[in-house]
């Protein structure tokens, strides 16, 4: 029995021994082959003629982007318009010309102990005016439409921790996130679902939406196979090819009807806030001036760089004002009009730094919508779920391949932190301005670096010499 213990060991050592063996040598002669195919790789690019040599594609993708190529190989492919998810990868005119100006000597930083208060609230001449804790809130994104049941029961929880609010988006209404979320304000869409009053009623604001950075006032085409399953039994949709949400709303076949729209929604929801949501276009004042004469207690004004689950590049490139061309416009009209201190104006579109958010609140935005950056943020290191053979949106999108293993309770947590982080260094930044409340954040603490910002923002520039008043 000994003899063939020995024996089985000896045949184990030397297996593991000659595996090892024939690894180092695999290794060694794959390094060599390696060497040699790319040295000769190295040799036909540099010998042959540009119509014959593959390095061409890099002379070509100096004049358009991967992307561009990409994009129009899957146009090539589907004959129809694509759906870029996230948005916008265009480079608009952002916040990152402006910079805070720290006090010092001639203003003094606020004490490190100070509080600072941080609430918002939204519609404060509604009968029910909303206020939250913090102004930062989670972006429309719809179950269905957009994301699963989990992640929005996640953004619900990760809100109400924070004591902030979260939007319904154009998808189905979930009885669960309403369940799960402090605040909720329930988007009035234009398609025909989940819109009774018993619904509308739960709502602690309703925004009416009218248009959005992403895809302007466009109708969205949803095939009816990507809803399949509980959204399609939320949305009551028809078994057909494509479920529409319509470009217009029935009850605003013009301008002057979205008063009786709103009056109708003030009167069911028995004071509630209500809003209008829209897309910044150049004719911005125009579309203001009717939100103003409707009423509303507050706009939700989207940017050029918001983005969305799909919509074609068209939309997201070449629609829209900026985001900073938007807020410095609204503010100075409704301030021209004499309502900036009854109409909560909230900003949404590609807002990523807890920078960014403090700059809007500078320039006279009430509050921020978090949409992107809030959904990678949610999904933080359950991304390796789906990395590196398919994207992270597998986990999130409704129609998603990796939907069941997302973890709802760790999303939530994940974005618990995530806005807990952005509070705390807007509060950090607005002490360094001697200040104890993001309400006594103004334009007086910019200072602009170039000078197109400088005029859109009408912030002076930093070579600017400040005069001080010098004291008798």
């Amino acid at each position: 029995m000994g003899d063939w213990v020995t024996i089985w060991i000896g045949a184990s050592i030397g297996t593991f021994l000659a595996i090892v063996l024939l690894a180092t040598i695999a290794f060694c002669f794959s390094r060599g082959f390696v060497r040699w195919a790319v040295g000769h790789f190295v040799k036909i690019v540099m010998n042959d003629r540009y119509p014959e040599n593959i390095g061409e594609i890099v002379s070509a993708l100096t004049r358009v982007s991967p992307q561009k190529v990409l994009e129009n190989s899957l146009r090539s492919a589907e004959g129809i318009a694509i759906d870029r998810p996230f948005g916008s990868p265009r480079k608009f005119l952002d916040y990152d010309s402006l910079l805070f100006s720290p006090a010092q000597l001639a203003v003094l930083p606020a004490p490190e102990s100070a509080k600072v208060e941080m609430r918002l609230t939204i519609g404060p001449m509604a009968k029910k005016p909303l206020t939250l804790e913090i102004p930062l809130l989670a972006g429309a994104i719809g179950f269905g439409v957009g994301v699963t049941e989990k992640a929005k029961i996640a953004i619900a929880k990760g809100t109400a921790a924070v004591g902030t609010a979260t939007n319904t988006g154009e998808g189905g209404f979930l009885r669960e996130e309403r369940e799960n979320a402090k605040y909720l304000i329930y988007q009035y869409h234009s398609a025909a679902w989940t819109k009774s009053p018993e619904i509308l009623k739960q709502a602690d604001a309703i925004e009416i939406r009218m248009g959005q950075g992403a895809t302007a006032g466009t109708a969205t085409f949803i095939p009816h196979q990507e809803l399949c399953g509980k959204a399609s039994q939320v949305m009551n949709v028809p078994d057909q090819e494509y479920i529409v949400i319509p470009a217009r709303h029935k009850e605003v076949q013009q301008p002057d009807d979205l008063r009786k729209l709103v009056d109708q929604l003030r009167e069911l929801t028995e004071g509630v806030p209500i809003g209008v949501k829209m897309c910044a276009s150049a004719k911005l004042e125009a579309d203001l001036e009717v939100a103003i004469m409707a009423g509303v207690d507050f706009i939700s004004l989207d940017g050029g760089q918001g983005g969305y689950k799909g919509s074609a590049p068209i939309l997201q490139d070449d629609f829209g004002l900026p985001t900073i061309y938007a807020v410095s416009r609204a503010v100075r009209y409704l301030q021209k009009r004499g309502v900036k201190e009854k109409i909560t104006l909230l900003s949404g579109g590609g807002y990523y730094t807890p920078g960014h958010c403090l700059k809007a609140l500078a320039l006279g935005a009430d509050g921020v919508y978090l949409g992107t950056a809030m959904l990678w943020a949610m999904a933080h290191d359950q991304v390796t779920k789906a990395i590196p053979w398919e994207p992270p949106t597998q986990i999130l999108f409704y129609n998603g391949r990796f939907t069941k293993e997302f973890d709802e309770q760790e999303a939530a947590k994940c974005l618990e932190h995530f806005f807990r982080a952005f509070v705390h260094e807007m509060r950090i930044a607005t002490l360094a301005l001697g200040k104890t409340s993001i309400r006594q954040v103004g334009v007086a603490d910019l200072i602009a670096t170039d000078s197109m910002t400088s005029k859109v923002t009408n912030i002076p520039l930093a070579y600017t010499p400040h005069n001080p008043q010098r004291q008798s």
